[in-house]
């Protein structure tokens, strides 16, 4: 059985630092900067087609995205933008690849 790391000073700083982050990035922002389809971005949020073609509805029909969904858009255009920069054992444990994509 694994024994939880305990937390020091550094930990502590920074999960507060991280708990009142306010990364995100809209579906309209991120759509026009990366040339994505909306499955694309579905599959990037964790979530259905349907629910970001209401993120573009007008009107009644319209549903904003999630403070959830905008973080992921965040950090995915982050990956997008940023990957060479990331050392490879970093990538792999931000996005382990399935024994398929090897």
């Amino acid at each position: 059985m694994n024994i939880p790391r305990r937390l020091g000073q550094r930990e502590l700083d920074l999960i507060s630092r991280f708990a009142i982050c306010k990364l995100a990035m809209t579906p309209r922002e991120f759509e026009a900067k990366w040339d994505v389809t909306r499955a694309q971005m579905a599959a990037l949020c964790q979530c259905s087609i349907g629910n970001v073609r209401r993120w573009f509805k007008l009107g009644n029909d319209f549903t904003p995205p999630t403070k959830y969904h905008m973080r992921y858009l965040a950090l995915a255009d982050i990956f997008l933008e940023h990957f060479e920069e990331i050392p490879e054992e970093l990538r792999k444990k931000i996005c382990p690849l399935s024994q398929s994509q090897e």
